[in-house]
């Protein structure tokens, strides 16, 4: 479980810079911190990923007012929480995708008069809600956040380095043990079966399959 105060003092943890005490605390780190969160610092990590905890799934009628001009016939509106969409789909178990819409503008456009859409969701009770970050994602977080203060915060080069590189610093490697850890949460994954083991499987007749319309003898 992870709150606000423990995410800055992560962050801080990784600039090197002491902790703060509570987040009324008078300091600049404190400052430098609420500028990232006010500035959607956690939802731009949440629209850097399909994060399993952090989806949620829709049913969406068309918006009435809206009359597309050409085009799709229908226009839906995207959530306000939404961060980065994960399926479409026409069906509510997600079992047909939809290939026929466009995204434009906050908007879904299609054909048909519902849509089913998964998501990753910043809202308060999904994404939003800290207590149900992983801690691979938090760690992942706290690395991000302490990205955006450590040139503010300390003319410590190799410290900023160990934090910015682009091929091995420590923002890169957060970011994929935290993508890493969120591909294992998911259920297992079976390779659809060949059309040999299928017609050997479950169901399976040893009656003779051979043609019935051109018999002889």
């Amino acid at each position: 479980m992870t709150t606000r105060l423990e995410l800055y003092n992560a962050a801080l943890l990784i600039c090197g810079e002491r902790f703060l005490s509570s987040l009324s605390e008078d300091r600049e780190p404190r400052h430098l911190l609420d500028h990232v969160w006010d500035n959607d610092g956690v939802r731009k990590c949440l629209e850097s990923g399909q994060w399993k905890f952090a989806m949620r799934a829709v049913r969406l009628d068309y918006d009435t007012a809206i009359d597309p001009e050409f085009g799709y016939r229908r226009a839906f509106s995207k959530p306000t929480d939404w961060c980065t969409t994960t399926a479409v789909c026409s069906d509510e178990y997600f079992n047909v995708p939809l290939l026929q819409y466009v995204e434009e503008a906050g908007y879904w456009f299609a054909d048909i008069d519902e849509l089913y859409v998964r998501y990753v969701s910043n809202d308060s009770s999904f994404g939003g809600d800290l207590s149900l970050w992983p801690a691979k994602f938090a760690d992942y977080v706290a690395a991000f956040f302490a990205s955006k203060i450590i040139l503010k915060l300390t003319a410590d080069k190799e410290r900023r380095d160990a934090i910015l590189h682009p091929r091995d610093g420590l923002l890169v490697r957060a970011t994929k043990e935290a993508k890493s850890h969120d591909a294992m949460a998911g259920p297992t994954v079976f390779p659809p079966r060949g059309s040999w083991s299928s017609a050997r499987g479950p169901g399976y007749s040893r009656r003779d399959r051979g043609s019935r319309s051109n018999l002889t003898g």
